[in-house]
């Protein structure tokens, strides 16, 4: 079974505050009874299934300013996003949220189900075609531009102004010796695409960490705290990511229509610059109780750069 990428070191719902404990309960009209912690992603905050006395189910997720100051705000945008989209059978309903200024919670449909199995490949191509029909239901919802969205635009320029500066990169940043110089010209690729239009909605999370596959089938796109505006195929690509160490990942770029259309080239330079931003992240940024995100960084760093080496002979 493919296990999640994305595992932090989560505090237990019982160490939530009492006031969000009595908001759970009001909400939810009966006693939580029974919990179960959920371990996939990076936040410090609590993940946890809950039962309540009555039999009522529910997941709630839960940080607080004190455990980081930046993911309160990624909660916030969730919340904005999953207003904004309304409901619809590809991701878990928005049931109620709270925020106090110092802790904001989430609670959500309880989604029966497992992380799809990448190895399987009859679940790796559902993943794929769930992640075709989102993109297609995606752009048929109307989200106002006040809603709180990642800039895909933005990312691919800094991702740019990373290739283009690696060579002042520390010493000890994970990167190989000849991207140093982004020989492809890999930046100006990025920022072409970044001068697009970008009109679409956009997961901008999708891995399996993200993903759970209800018993009959179905798929649900959970963690929406990175939507962003970006373009189509962007969540095609993000969900090739999982197997970008093998051949699979080159060869399946064809199968989608957007991926197809944005070329070789785009695809490349994306995890180039993807990859280049993480190794250089992972000796610079200081994460605020996030023990386990520097050597996630590594990790899918040089996933991406050693597909980079491959794709380009090396």
């Amino acid at each position: 079974m493919t296990a999640p990428r994305a595992v932090g070191v989560r505090l237990p719902y019982g160490s939530v505050p009492a006031a969000v404990h009595a908001w759970v309960e009001h909400e939810l009209g009966s006693p939580v009874v029974a919990t179960s912690e959920q371990v996939g992603g990076m936040s410090p905050g609590c993940a946890t299934r809950l039962t309540c006395a009555d039999g009522t189910r529910a997941f709630v997720k839960a940080v607080g300013t004190g455990l980081n100051p930046d993911t309160p705000g990624l909660f916030r945008r969730e919340v904005g996003v999953l207003d904004a989209i309304g409901e619809h059978e590809l991701w878990a309903r928005l049931l109620a949220s709270y925020d106090d200024g110092e802790w904001v919670a989430l609670l959500i449909e309880d989604v029966e189900g497992r992380h799809p199995d990448f190895t399987d490949t009859a679940e790796l191509e559902a993943v794929l075609a769930g992640t075709d029909r989102l993109s297609a239901v995606l752009q048929e919802r109307d989200v106002p531009e006040t809603v709180d969205l990642v800039d895909v635009a933005f990312v691919l320029r800094k991702w740019a102004d990373c290739l283009a500066t690696l060579d002042d990169a520390p010493a000890e940043a994970p990167v190989p010796a000849w991207l140093r110089a982004d020989p492809f010209g890999w930046a100006d690729v990025l920022r072409e695409h970044a001068d697009r239009p970008m009109p679409h909605v956009v997961h901008w999370d999708i891995r399996v960490d993200n993903l759970l596959r209800r018993p009959g089938g179905d798929l649900v796109f959970v963690d929406w705290g990175a939507a962003a505006r970006g373009p189509a195929w962007a969540d095609p690509l993000l969900a090739r990511l999982e197997r970008v160490d093998e051949a699979w990942f080159d060869d399946s770029i064809t199968t989608s229509p957007a991926l197809r259309e944005a070329g070789d080239e785009v695809v490349t330079a994306f995890l180039a610059g993807f990859g280049a931003h993480l190794a250089v992240r992972s000796v610079l940024a200081v994460d605020v109780n996030l023990p386990t995100l520097k050597d996630f960084r590594i990790r899918e760093s040089r996933r991406m750069l050693g597909a980079v080496a491959r794709r380009t002979g090396r």
